[in-house]
């Protein structure tokens, strides 16, 4: 668990252990080896961002599970299977809940701001 101010690399101090993890394996479809849960849809996508800044070279996958986008092609990526999953806990349900996704394959768990999904009531 860690706390920190805004800007101080909270991001970087997990992904960058993710991707070292990640990196010796390939996922299966709709098997993701990691999840990372956001409580919001700019968060996540700005911790997509960041996946994609400091995983440039490694050559692992990724999915954004957001509502607001189509999940067609939400399905469509994990069909493909992902090696780093980024969702939000709505849109996550909702796909697991339709037999979308499988939770069985995850190596590495990430709740990032879990004191603010808390709050938002997702006890």
């Amino acid at each position: 668990m860690a706390c920190a101010q805004t800007g101080t690399g909270k991001t970087a101090g997990f992904t960058l252990p993710m991707i070292e993890i990640l990196s010796g394996g390939r996922a299966k479809a709709r098997m993701p080896r990691s999840l990372i849960l956001s409580p919001t849809r700019e968060l996540a996508a700005q911790i997509a961002d960041n996946f994609d800044t400091y995983g440039k070279y490694c050559n692992l996958s990724k999915a954004l599970l957001t509502g607001g986008s189509s999940m067609n092609d939400q399905i469509k990526l994990l069909e493909r299977g992902v090696d780093v999953l980024i969702a939000t806990p709505g849109r996550l349900l909702d796909l697991f809940e339709r037999g979308q996704i499988l939770l069985t394959d995850i190596k590495v768990l990430v709740i990032d701001e879990a004191d603010r999904m808390l709050d938002m009531g997702l006890s």
